[in-house]
């Protein structure tokens, strides 16, 4: 498979699943949380408090992981590792292109100070279960 096939089906994967897991590093350890995800090609985007844990874990160390795509039983379902850096991104561009109503929960509106987004610049992107194949690597 050529490397724009694989980012292709990479692509697919992290466009159909929305929720997925946020590893961060704590104290040298991983630290796992459910997220939404959004996409633009590769770099992710996930909303989250200003004043959330996380955002002290990746000003201390950058490095985090996701996981996106299981479903059902999990035993044949595609999905993706992803491995690379984030940073805070708070553009108003972002905030107001992917503002749900569901977030009024946590915010007061796509201008509220506390939403913002970490932006995921992936490095490794492993794709598993694809097809039945063994998991293949996009290095980017």
């Amino acid at each position: 498979m050529t490397n724009s096939d694989l980012k292709e089906k990479v692509q697919k994967v992290i466009s159909d699943h929305k929720t997925g897991i946020l590893s961060t590093v704590e104290n040298n350890k991983p630290h796992s949380r459910y997220m939404t995800f959004y996409n633009d090609e590769l770099t992710l985007y996930t909303p989250t408090k200003r004043d959330t844990e996380k955002i002290g874990e990746i000003e201390k160390n950058p490095n985090v992981s996701v996981l996106l795509g299981y479903e059902k039983k999990g035993q044949t379902d595609s999905y993706v590792e992803i491995s690379g850096t984030t940073a805070v991104n708070d553009s108003t561009q972002l905030k107001q292109q992917y503002w749900e109503e569901s977030f009024n929960q946590w915010f007061n509106g796509p201008d509220d100070p506390n939403y913002i987004f970490l932006e995921i610049k992936p490095e490794t992107v492993r794709i598993m279960n694809l097809n039945g194949e063994p998991s293949q690597e996009l290095n980017l």
